[in-house]
């Protein structure tokens, strides 16, 4: 019976592990060994380098550590600007305001909108048509017409601007998690610390944020994983990489493929973004149980 029991609990996730095998752990080692090649996309006929092309992205291939810079530097905006921004947000609709739910539909709308979409239709907000733009014009009416730039055109402000509307785009996820983690704190710990005279800075301190620690992490996490990848927003936002101020790494493997046929080659690169995106998700995990027990 025992051993009955067993099998049947194996037999309710056998779909679910089928599915992952199928595709996730399948496609994984067909492209790992395909990164072993060199192989132009077409023809059967491949050649086995082995780590060269592992070699040749870690010491000889710029391109690509500027493309991990810049996807880091729109990271670091999403997990401070953006998950700052979702945060607040929550919090206030989780408190009791007028229009909260209405403030609730409002704020998911961004994240389920077309990435290419969006792109375009801020590229027409923010890109300069006879020198001037919606958000240009913006600034000139309310006097600060020093600030209006060429957001899109100049390389010292595209990615930021890239940045920026990424955070626009994506906030909307962290704000539901967090306001979902927000709702899970029994409401009886703020009266009590209201009753011990405990002020509002105490209590956000001391009950929020430790017991929303696991919630942070995890939308921090999620928005490593999806900012390291972003792809469709920048490629409808500026067309591609901008002479490589935009270059992302989807973007830098696309190019890869594309330009020089090197599906091998590109294969490692996945490969080597995947091991970079496990690694930060594993210290990030371990830096928020460390500021939760401090907490």
């Amino acid at each position: 019976m025992k051993i009955r029991a067993i099998a049947e609990d194996y037999l309710f996730v056998l779909p679910a592990v089928t599915i992952f095998v199928i595709f996730y752990v399948i496609p994984f080692v067909w492209v790992f060994k395909l990164s072993l090649f060199n192989w132009d996309g077409i023809l059967p006929s491949k050649t086995f380098v082995a780590l060269a092309n592992f070699k040749e992205i870690i010491f000889h291939d710029p391109s690509w550590w500027q493309s991990m810079r810049n996807a880091g530097y729109i990271t670091l905006i999403a997990l401070t600007f953006q998950n700052a921004l979702a945060f607040l947000l929550a919090w206030a609709c989780d408190r009791q305001i007028r229009l909260k739910h209405f403030y609730r539909a409002v704020f998911f709308i961004p994240p389920i909108l077309s990435e290419i979409v969006v792109g375009m239709v801020w590229r027409f907000i923010v890109n300069d048509v006879d020198g001037a733009n919606m958000v240009n014009r913006a600034l000139v009416t309310m006097g600060m017409g020093q600030f209006a730039h060429s957001w899109l055109n100049d390389p010292k402000f595209v990615l930021t601007t890239v940045a920026i509307i990424h955070s626009w785009k994506g906030f909307g996820w962290g704000f539901l998690i967090f306001l979902a983690g927000l709702q899970t704190i029994p409401r009886e710990f703020y009266e009590a610390a209201r009753v011990d005279g405990v002020n509002a800075w105490q209590s956000f301190k001391n009950i929020t944020m430790p017991l929303m620690m696991p919630v942070i992490m995890l939308v921090a996490i999620l928005t490593v994983l999806g900012t390291m990848q972003a792809f469709a927003l920048i490629l409808g936002l500026v067309g591609g990489e901008f002479a490589g101020h935009t270059s992302v790494p989807v973007l830098r493997i696309l190019a890869v493929m594309r330009d020089s046929s090197r599906f091998g080659y590109a294969c490692a690169m996945g490969i080597n973004l995947g091991i970079i995106l496990v690694a930060v998700s594993f210290v990030i995990n371990m830096l928020a149980r460390r500021a939760r027990n401090w907490a």
